[in-house]
């Protein structure tokens, strides 16, 4: 179990919202745990500090086509 309770009903309705957002954060947290960076549940408290470092790691481009 990488989630608590509360972190994973959060993971499960961002899934509805934004499934990229919701696959990103899965792929991080499999990668963490089978690299033995996760050795317990996180909680909700932390997973938004997640979810806020991996927005701001997406970047966005804008063109503009003239």
């Amino acid at each position: 179990v990488l989630l608590d309770q509360d972190a994973r009903q959060r993971l499960m309705n961002i899934r509805m919202v934004k499934p990229e957002l919701a696959l990103a954060v899965e792929n991080y947290l499999i990668t963490a745990a089978s690299e033995g960076k996760l050795n317990r549940a996180l909680t909700d408290d932390e997973l938004k500090q997640l979810l806020i470092n991996l927005k701001k790691k997406k970047k966005q481009f804008k063109i503009d086509r003239r």
